[in-house]
């Protein structure tokens, strides 16, 4: 650790080198030890995957009264190797002791300085880690991985409650999956589940597409429109990219939180709505909060409940896993994995988390050794020769044009396209349910593939 007396030394990790090896504790507590809020405390658990945040908004799980702490100060979790302690832009900054820091992790015994407020981290004497579930799957969520497992008994708490949840995590990483398997494990599993996308609706038509409009409130409104609060009355609401949302329609949605009621656009009347809304993001909400660009009240009317998918590169051994589950969810039971295929997958990172390992899993079943055609960077190393699997005719014809690369794989990836929901659709009689299921996508992303076939 670098001296104490170096003030502004600003450190990303701080970790004593002779407590590399330590037993990690599963529960800390922080208690504040000088300042206006001395003696209020705060108890982490592992059994709590969320981030803890703090600072002076309401949203914060340690609250201060503090003129020289931010909004959103700092954040900590609980993380294998400790407690993680990190600052969110603050205007003060975060000290750990006597060292400046943007990142550090924590065994216990430090004092977090933010501001004019000491706080001092305890570890929890005899604290021991929290069993995992034995469940290898939430719905239609897949996972046999410690981070996956920590997540399910959360998510089960979640689905028995009716409170707004904020879904985090990166692209790809199947925050939709978990949002429709909150829904369908929950008393509202028979009301629909509807899902707005903030990014696919152009701004000026937002309010719109949210609330409803009445005829003649704006032009093109030639009939009275129901919003997507109203058509998902009795169910679940997913905002989907909930931080695209535009700043000034941001208190309007509060609103209809709070009030539980909207009002169409063009309409003097309220209209009651009952909704249980979910929100995914992949930004980080609270630097958007900090940045001004995501209202602190409206994050904190959503985040009552919070759940962060991690990437499926911090997945220990799931790729493996999900790589079976989708070859057999994809009606491949009777044929073998192709030898080496889990051994190449394993080493690729896959920034495009389960979707794109999904996508690689269906490109190997449909294509065989012709996968190499449509696959691109690191990727490719898991395409994989199925020595039994004739060429196609119609990836020759598309080799045959001698097109560039980007507009070949193009048009192998659409007819790739066409034929695979073809057939899981005939595989289940036409039920879109049953075959986004077996497809290991959310409903709104097969739509889309059908609905893209159809034109």
């Amino acid at each position: 650790m670098e001296p104490r007396d170096r003030q502004d030394e600003v450190s990303t990790v701080l970790r004593p080198a002779h407590e590399e090896h330590a037993v990690v504790t599963t529960r800390f507590a922080l208690t504040v030890v000088d300042g206006a809020d001395r003696g209020l405390r705060l108890e982490l658990d592992a059994s709590r995957p969320a981030r803890a945040l703090l600072g002076t908004s309401a949203a914060c799980d340690l609250r201060v009264n503090d003129r020289e702490v931010s909004r959103r100060h700092a954040a900590v979790e609980i993380g294998d190797l400790g407690l993680r302690l990190t600052d969110l832009g603050s205007t003060n900054g975060t000290r750990v002791d006597s060292l400046r820091v943007v990142d550090a992790l924590l065994r216990g015994g430090e004092t977090i300085h933010i501001g004019e407020t000491s706080i001092l981290v305890e570890p929890i004497a005899d604290a021991t880690a929290p069993e995992l579930s034995t469940a290898l799957r939430f719905g239609r969520l897949v996972g046999a991985s410690p981070e996956m497992r920590r997540l399910y008994p959360l998510c089960e708490r979640l689905a028995a409650s009716d409170i707004p949840v904020v879904i985090e995590g990166e692209t790809g990483t199947g925050k939709e999956v978990l949002a429709e398997a909150l829904h369908d494990a929950s008393g509202r599993a028979k009301g629909p589940f509807v899902v707005f996308d903030c990014t696919a609706v152009p701004g000026s038509l937002l309010e719109s597409a949210l609330f409803g409009h009445a005829r003649g409130a704006f032009t093109g409104a030639v009939e009275e429109r129901i919003g997507v609060f109203e058509q998902a009355n009795g169910g679940t609401l997913l905002i989907d990219e909930i931080g695209e949302l535009d700043l000034a329609l941001q208190p309007k949605l509060l609103r209809a939180l709070e009030r539980g009621e909207v009002q169409r656009v063009g309409s003097s009347g309220w209209t009651r709505v009952d909704v249980r809304v979910l929100a995914a993001t992949r930004r980080d909400l609270d630097r958007e909060v900090q940045a001004g660009r995501f209202r602190d009240d409206l994050f904190y009317r959503l985040a009552v409940g919070r759940i962060e998918l991690p990437p499926l590169r911090s997945r220990r051994g799931d790729i493996a896993v999900l790589a079976r589950h989708l070859w057999r969810a994809l009606g491949a039971d009777q044929r073998p994995i192709p030898p080496g295929m889990l051994a190449r997958f394993e080493d690729y990172a896959w920034p495009g988390n389960v979707r794109e390992l999904a996508n690689a899993v269906a490109r190997v079943l449909a294509l065989g050794d012709l996968a190499e055609c449509v696959e691109k960077g690191p990727a490719s190393a898991a395409s994989v020769v199925d020595d039994g699997t004739p060429r196609d005719d119609a990836v020759e014809r598309v080799l045959e044009l001698e097109l560039p690369l980007p507009r070949a794989r193009e048009r192998i990836v659409a007819e790739f396209e066409r034929r695979y929901v073809a057939r899981v659709l005939a595989r289940f009689d036409g039920n879109v349910v049953r075959a986004a299921a077996a497809s290991g996508i959310a409903r709104r992303y097969f739509q889309i593939l059908r609905a893209r076939q159809a034109r």
